[in-house]
């Protein structure tokens, strides 16, 4: 973004107005500092692998430490300031206590909580951060402080996103990142489907998103990234994943039934649904949420601490419907059925309650309020969102429509837009029942970005006329008007027949970095201020350099299916449709696979797999074993699981790594040349592909 951008006046006058909109709240600033027992003690965490990489630094952030609401500098909404300044606190916390357990907390040390339990015999590890860096510093900080030196005995996944996985190696750094014998790990049902299918499948366009959403490659301070509303940002390290061996919902641990059930035991009445288990001496009841903030979540409940659980359905801030890095699209009426359930069954019996965000809460009757109005905000999004759909109107219409939450609702800051926002998460909404058709015919077939840049600028009279109204509009005020105009500058670029002066096209471009930082300094929302500001900085500077993150581990989690989806959803189909007329049968033989493992069972079975892969119609299909309608086989490749999983690793390389493993015998391919001709429509994602500015063809 321009170095030299002042926050307007417009700005300014809108930034001072917000502060006074919501009462004062000093509660939660107690909350998150109570029972700290010990700060980072370092300035930054850096990569086990390279020693001069950050991936988390503390110090960037010095300019949130120990602030006053009251002294947030104009080029940041007072709003999100004070969020910055709860999500700055990080540390080891004390929780809570029963006496022979004590739950505490590590915040701060990346975007989610790490919680620590002490069991009987070792300790329970719940949401193990991001990546193997943090996790592995967190835990260090928790045993220098208490000098707790039990064994990691069970770790407990929330839910399927990758800042509550992705540092579980890093919990046993000096085991050199492998689990110890006998760990447990649980997770809700569904949870590797869902981790995979969205870190691997989407993974390349979500992660290229996710940089504008956290705001990777911007300074830290109050003209650049101040939060993102959940937490501060996310880490840069190594994301690992250890595969759950039990899950909540699995074939081992159904439902506990009525007569199996003691309210003396568990304290809460028995119900349907409900999940009692006791680990390590603690008892814990699970909950599970499908659908919610996750595919797969659970909340949970410790009878003997009084202690609840709510994951990431419950957060001292509106969360997302739809997250702007993508995603699939979060069910708001199932998120305030489960609050609900929860606030029914747990309500009553809870003296504290955490999350894998943010502070926790205590006492019964703040919690029951707090979850109740958390609750009652998600059943408005999809209620009334639903009223407007059907009274006709778009989702662009219902965001403008409602543009505050009812007063019984805004008057709390944790209901407040810091990570998901009113305006898109009633679009989001939208999108969920209706779809992106907003069934106006002229939306049908709509101009893609460049050409419809270059018909809207030619209409205005061209360039510099487009740049003269945007100039009006930006005094003005009127930023988003601004914005879209210079939009269409800058895509009709892209069309090489169409050409712009370039000094006019780098005034285009510095206007619209102005433009966009004016509405990043405005944003309540940390997610939307760091698209803003990102999106200022790209569209002067081009995309920046990728933060590579490793998921070695997600892609050995794969099943066969899902590793030829991955290599499927890759294919240059219109390519292959054309060149290929007849389809090319491939038979794979892939030995060496670990036996499955259900509920940490392992179960019996052959270690060899076989599968069937024909590419046809520009598509290629799977099928698992022999497809008895494929026709006769092309091609037959052998190769043990640790060399597919290298081939997915591969990227760009995989044709070169595969034609040079079967040139040393480490796969076995009776015709080289057709394996090749199906490889050779493989594509490969940019990783730092242009958002802000046109497309170009590679």
């Amino acid at each position: 973004m321009p170095e030299s951008s002042e926050p307007s006046p417009f700005v300014k006058a809108h930034n001072q107005e917000v502060i006074n909109t919501i009462p004062p709240t000093p509660g939660d600033f107690e909350d998150a500092t109570r029972g700290l027992l010990a700060q980072p003690d370092v300035p930054a965490i850096y990569s086990k692998d390279d020693k001069s990489t950050v991936v988390w630094n503390f110090s960037a952030y010095d300019f949130l430490q120990g602030g006053d609401p009251a002294d947030c500098p104009p080029s940041v909404n007072p709003s999100l300031w004070r969020q910055g300044l709860l999500t700055a606190v990080a540390g080891l916390f004390h929780v809570t206590s029963d006496g022979l357990h004590t739950v505490y907390q590590v915040r701060g040390y990346d975007l989610s909580n790490m919680t620590i339990i002490t069991g009987d015999t070792g300790l329970i590890v719940i949401d193990p951060l991001a990546s193997y860096e943090t996790a592995q510093a967190a835990l260090k900080l928790f045993r220098e402080t208490t000098e707790n030196t039990a064994p990691i005995k069970h770790v407990i996944y929330t839910h399927s996103h990758v800042d509550h996985f992705g540092g579980s190696r890093g919990l046993f750094a000096d085991n050199g990142g492998n689990a110890p014998e006998g760990l447990r790990v649980y997770a809700p049902t569904g949870f590797l489907e869902h981790a995979i299918s969205e870190n691997v499948l989407a993974g390349p366009a979500m992660a290229r998103r996710s940089e504008y959403m956290y705001a990777a490659n911007l300074d830290k301070g109050p003209r650049g990234q101040v939060g993102a509303g959940l937490g501060l940002t996310i880490s840069t390290g190594e994301v690992t994943l250890l595969p759950p061996t039990d899950y909540i919902g699995g074939e081992l641990h159904q439902p506990t039934p009525r007569d199996k059930w003691s309210t003396s035991e568990w304290v809460i009445d028995w119900r349907p649904g409900l999940y009692a288990l006791t680990i390590d001496g603690v008892k814990v009841v699970f909950q599970l949420t499908p659908g919610t903030e996750a595919p797969a979540e659970m909340n949970f409940y410790f009878p003997q601490l009084k202690a609840l659980c709510m994951a990431e359905n419950a957060t001292h801030t509106m969360h997302n419907i739809l997250s702007l890095r993508g995603a699939q699209v979060r069910d708001p009426h199932a998120w305030s059925k489960y609050l609900t359930e929860a606030i029914q069954t747990f309500g009553e019996h809870t003296d504290t309650e955490f999350a894998s965000h943010h502070w926790p809460r205590w006492g019964k009757e703040n919690i029951v309020e707090f979850l109740s109005n958390q609750r009652d905000m998600y059943a408005y999004l999809n209620d009334q969102a639903l009223r407007l759909i059907d009274d006709g109107y778009t989702g662009i219409e219902i965001a403008e429509k409602l543009e505050k939450l009812p007063r019984g609702l805004a008057e709390h800051w944790y209901d407040q837009g810091y990570y998901g926002s009113l305006s898109h998460n009633l679009k989001a909404v939208y999108q969920r029942y209706i779809g992106w058709f907003d069934g106006n015919p002229a939306h049908l077939w709509d101009l893609p970005p460049v050409k419809s840049g270059v018909q809207y600028v030619a209409a205005m009279g061209g360039p510099e006329q487009v740049l003269s109204t945007a100039r009006q509009a930006h005094e003005a005020g009127e930023y988003r008007w601004a914005a879209e105009l210079l939009n269409h500058v800058v895509f009709a670029t892209g069309d090489p027949a169409f050409q712009v002066d370039p000094k006019t096209l780098e005034a285009v471009k510095l206007l619209q970095a102005d433009v966009f930082t004016q509405l990043g300094y405005g944003a309540e929302n940390g997610t939307w201020r760091n698209f803003y500001l990102t999106g200022a900085q790209e569209v002067v500077k081009g995309p920046q350099k990728a933060i590579e993150h490793g998921a070695s581990d997600l892609v050995r989690s794969m099943s066969l299916e899902q590793f030829f989806m991955a290599m499927a959803k890759s294919i240059d189909g219109p390519k292959a449709a054309e060149e290929q007329r007849d389809p090319i049968v491939l038979r794979w033989v892939v030995t060496g696979n670990p036996p499955e493992v259900v509920e940490g069972v392992p179960q019996p079975g052959t270690p060899d797999r076989e599968c069937t892969v024909t590419l046809r119609n520009g598509a290629l299909i799977y099928v698992e074993g022999r497809d008895l309608l494929a026709g006769r086989t092309d091609a037959t490749i052998t190769l043990s699981r640790a060399a597919l999983d290298q081939l997915a690793l591969s990227g760009h390389l995989f044709t070169v790594n595969f034609d040079k493993e079967v040139k040393e015998g480490v796969i076995q391919v009776d015709d080289l040349s057709v394996a090749n001709t199906v490889f050779r429509y493989l594509t490969f994602p940019r990783p730092s592909f242009p958002i802000v500015t046109p497309k170009t063809d590679r």
